[in-house]
């Protein structure tokens, strides 16, 4: 079958097609012919040399998410059979023609979603939902701050908590400002020529929101901690911005009761991902089904263009997710 190797760590020009042998398919595992293939930032860490070789055991082959249909199952299967349409998240392995998953990962792709769009859901809403829901327990009618909104993650988030009755601030480059009240924002700030923490301010009367959802970092650390009501949640998704240099206010935190999350779902132990794929679909797959929330394709590429897509995620020009198609030339 054909995937996408790297010989040596760099920049996208280092992501060649290869034909490479099938993998085996495991006792709890689906082989899936892939019809997409997400592409996220983890994708282009592993291309940078952050996490050596493999991921964490699995394939050799980068890639993080899956759709297709599924192609043979191992013997302790439950649930899913030959032919199934299928999307989830596998340990690596997904840029390729053909991909295992354990079949806890998968989901089953709801009637009404193409395939080429089942595969921009699982990394980004899992995520999110995470985020949203398990860790900072968005309410209906509470607040929410969501950066980066109009990237993967990030809209897939707005899209979640504007479905679960939230009130949804939402930064972005403002060339993206429909986009993002597209997706479901009421409030659009935008970060080069806006101070979100005084938009928040001012449209809560100074109560600040209850959840701030951030992929930057330490730059924004301490405007995100001020910009919380008493008794707000934040969850640090990502750091776009780095790590290094933050300031934590501890005033804020202490006198407004707040709580502080770091969410990632790459290095999590099987049964950790498992849980939370499955939380996503128990809440999520039938408003999924009915078209209440969607994914947000960016852009495609043939799966032989691999370095192009990861260009373009470089560049920070994307709106939602950036797909791969085995079956596109």
């Amino acid at each position: 079958m054909q995937a996408i190797v790297f010989d040596d760590f760099g920049g996208p020009e280092v992501l060649v097609a290869r034909e490479v042998p099938t993998p085996e398919v495991r006792p709890h595992d689906l082989l899936v012919r892939n019809a997409s293939i997400g592409v996220n930032r983890a994708d282009l860490l592993h291309r940078k040399g952050a996490y050596g070789r493999a991921y964490f055991g699995d394939a050799d082959t980068m890639g993080l998410e899956i759709a297709g249909t599924v192609v043979a199952v191992g013997p302790l299967v439950r649930g899913f059979a030959v032919g199934d349409r299928v999307m989830g998240i596998v340990g690596g392995g997904a840029y390729a023609e053909l991909s295992r998953i354990d079949h806890r990962m998968a989901m089953h792709v709801p009637d009404g979603l193409g395939l080429v769009a089942a595969g921009a859901v699982a990394e980004v809403f899992v995520t999110a939902h995470e985020a949203l829901f398990h860790l900072a327990n968005l309410q209906a009618g509470e607040s929410v701050l969501i950066h980066a909104a109009a990237g993967g993650v990030g809209s897939a988030a707005v899209q979640l908590a504007k479905a679960a009755g939230a009130r949804v601030f939402g930064t972005a480059s403002g060339d993206k400002r429909d986009a993002v009240l597209g997706f479901g924002a009421d409030v659009f700030i935008d970060y080069r020529s806006e101070d979100f923490a005084a938009v928040v301010a001012q449209a809560t009367d100074g109560k600040g929101v209850d959840v701030v959802i951030d992929f930057i970092g330490a730059p924004y650390l301490e405007r995100n901690v001020r910009s919380l009501a008493v008794g707000g949640r934040m969850v640090a998704v990502g750091l776009l911005g780095g790590a290094q240099g933050a300031t934590l206010p501890m005033d804020a935190v202490l006198y407004r009761h707040l709580q502080i999350f770091g969410t990632v779902m790459k290095s999590r132990a099987p049964e950790v991902k498992q849980a939370m794929v499955q939380r996503f679909a128990e809440r999520w797959l039938p408003a999924l089904a009915a078209g209440a929330i969607r994914p947000v394709i960016d852009s495609t590429y043939p799966l032989a263009d691999a370095a192009q897509a990861h260009s373009r995620m470089e560049s920070g020009v994307n709106v939602g997710k950036i797909l791969l198609l085995p079956g596109a030339a």
